[in-house]
């Protein structure tokens, strides 16, 4: 796949995840394989306002070689500021959310709520790409509810805006992340546009990936979800034979976190990872109450050195 000028090999995308996809989850995910991985979304209203906890979002690994920021806003005029201020000037493609389902963030008329509002949506497209040089890409769902499937039209209008790639994932707004994604809504996106699409939505293996790729004839995916606990995921799609010492990949974790984060916000931060790390380990369920009421980082990275040594 090709966006605008950036190449990528693997086609595989660590999705943006607020709250996951932090700069240690994000190189960790390509030294397993990930052509790249997409920050949290990034609020342009907060940056607009130099806001500190937004600009930490911001920060990149050595081996991020593709660097993908995700905004998020309703102003095309804020959003196109925020395009070509120096906050971005470090990464490769621009997307924009216009898919998030949280209700915070649609009630405030941003995410997929920018689905209802086409005319508003190609306007913040717009000023983004006329403010800047590098590829700007959206990502949307199939959909605000089952009554307004617009995935087809959503599609064409941000090709027309001048969209470099777009990356829908095939569940309405209201579905939130519930029920089965609907392939056959990214397959008609797919045949509708000439720019490059992006699957989402339920990728979790490599029977789901060839099934998704195979059947909806996209350029790439992104995984989320299905990399949760489990950056294995990309290697096992490549075939990649690899050590899956997940001990190993938490030490890296936080070991990254540690030389940008302080250890206080580390110590809530991570927690949620470390649960999706021991996900379907046996005899799993002591540790993870211990480790969720320690407070000291180091004693949890002894207690699972001590749970996965034992394995």
């Amino acid at each position: 796949m090709k966006i605008k000028n950036i190449e990528f090999s693997n086609n595989l995308i660590l999705a943006p995840m607020a709250g996951v996809t932090d700069v240690a989850f994000r190189s960790i995910c390509i030294d397993f394989g990930a052509d790249a991985g997409v920050t949290e979304m990034v609020s342009a209203k907060a940056l607009s306002y130099n806001n500190k906890k937004t600009e930490d979002l911001l920060i990149t690994a050595p081996n991020e070689k593709i660097k993908i920021v995700q905004i998020f806003g309703n102003d095309p005029y804020v959003m196109a500021n925020i395009c070509k201020s120096e906050y971005l000037e470090k990464f490769d493609i621009i997307d924009i959310n216009m898919g998030c389902p949280a209700p915070k963030i649609v009630n405030n008329r941003e995410g997929s709520f920018l689905m209802t509002d086409i005319e508003l949506a190609s306007k913040i497209i717009k000023s983004c790409v006329n403010a800047t040089d590098k590829p700007i890409t959206v990502k949307f769902r199939s959909g605000f509810d089952s009554k307004n499937i617009n995935a087809v039209e959503f599609a064409k209008m941000c090709e027309r805006s001048g969209a470099s790639a777009i990356t829908i994932h095939g569940r309405t707004r209201t579905q939130m992340y519930s029920g089965k994604v609907d392939l056959d809504i990214i397959k008609e996106v797919k045949k509708n546009v000439s720019i490059p699409v992006i699957a989402s939505g339920d990728i979790v293996d490599i029977d789901s990936y060839l099934k998704t790729i195979k059947y909806t004839n996209c350029d790439a995916v992104m995984i989320g979800r299905g990399a949760l606990g489990n950056p294995f995921v990309f290697s096992d799609i490549l075939g990649q034979e690899i050590n899956k010492n997940k001990y190993n990949v938490i030490l890296k974790h936080i070991e990254i976190l540690r030389k940008y984060y302080s250890e206080n916000f580390i110590s809530g931060h991570i927690r949620k990872h470390l649960l999706w790390y021991l996900k379907g380990e046996k005899n799993a369920s002591e540790i993870k109450k211990k480790i969720s009421i320690e407070p000291d980082l180091n004693e949890v990275l002894r207690i699972l050195k001590v749970f996965f040594g034992s394995k």
